[in-house]
């Protein structure tokens, strides 16, 4: 163990609810999967901390965690909702504040709010989006103002001023402009997490997976209209289930040899040591799985 001394800055020290509290154990879930989740239960069984126990039973109670028919622990959907909403803010936070709020516009469509501007009528577009003040104005910008005309009566009859009547507006199909919406499309996604032995160094692995998760909750909530899937790829690659994604975890290391040359058959990859890095096989599992995606990009 290394001892590291300093200056005393003044800051209280924390108390034990602040070392052991929700978000550690959240943390500490993140970065080491069912292992975390086993310690978790076997301080559970034990019972020596009655305020850890107590808390992780207020846990249960919240619904941040579960127990199946044999009592092993496992994640709820509101724990893992909270862990995305977490890695968001946690990525985002370190942005820089932009001058203008949110992506730009491309093209426009049909789908979404309602924008400033206008566009010319196209045969099938909603007549429900007509924008009146404007189709007004090119109508009588274009053909004038409407002009008195002789009213039909009998014969003799009026002469007078009431004899006028005012014609009718005249329109164009090129008067005709209807309100302009955001674009709005559907967009499917696929990410790959490098699950090799050497990912488990420095935090890389804890880093990607909150970036991941990160994705997820972006996703979700605003833009549902679009996929996002996980691959994880070592030696092989698997998709990685949504409820999944906080568990996962880098191979172990089983070989420390400086250089390793093993040929395996690819039926055969699951019998091989796991912790090596086989991206190629990783975006072929991602290839065919856009390709089954019904999104536009």
């Amino acid at each position: 163990m290394k001892y590291f001394y300093g200056e005393y800055d003044g800051q209280e020290f924390p108390t034990p609810d602040q070392l052991f509290n929700v978000n550690q154990l959240m943390q500490l879930i993140l970065q080491y999967g069912e292992q975390a989740l086993k310690a978790i239960e076997q301080m559970l069984r034990d019972g020596k901390d009655p305020e850890q126990s107590e808390l992780l039973e207020q846990m249960i109670k919240d619904g941040l965690l579960d127990k199946d028919g044999k009592g092993k622990l496992r994640l709820t959907p509101r724990a893992i909702t909270r862990m995305q909403q977490k890695a968001l803010m946690e990525v985002f936070s370190n942005l820089r504040t932009g001058q203008r709020e949110g992506h730009e516009k491309i093209s426009s469509g049909q789908g979404g709010q309602r924008i400033e501007g206008t566009k010319p009528y196209q045969y099938g577009d909603p007549v429900s989006e007509l924008d009146i003040h404007q189709t007004l104005h090119n109508a009588l910008s274009r053909h004038g103002l409407p002009q008195r005309i002789p009213s039909p009566g009998t014969p003799g009859e009026g002469k007078g001023e009431g004899s006028l009547r005012k014609s009718k507006i005249h329109f164009d199909e090129k008067d005709f402009e209807l309100h302009l919406h955001e674009g709005v499309t559907s967009c499917s996604t696929v990410v790959l997490l490098d699950m090799s032995g050497s990912m488990m160094r420095y935090g890389r692995f804890l880093a990607a997976k909150k970036v991941a998760m990160a994705m997820q909750a972006l996703v979700r909530t605003r833009f549902p209209q679009d996929t996002i899937d996980f691959i994880g790829f070592y030696s092989g690659a698997a998709r990685i289930p949504e409820m999944l994604l906080p568990l996962s975890m880098p191979k172990p290391v089983t070989i420390y040899d400086y250089q390793v040359r093993l040929k395996v058959p690819l039926d055969q990859i699951n019998k091989a040591p796991q912790h090596f890095t086989n991206l190629h096989m990783g975006l072929q599992m991602a290839r065919r799985l856009l390709r089954k995606r019904t999104s536009e990009k």
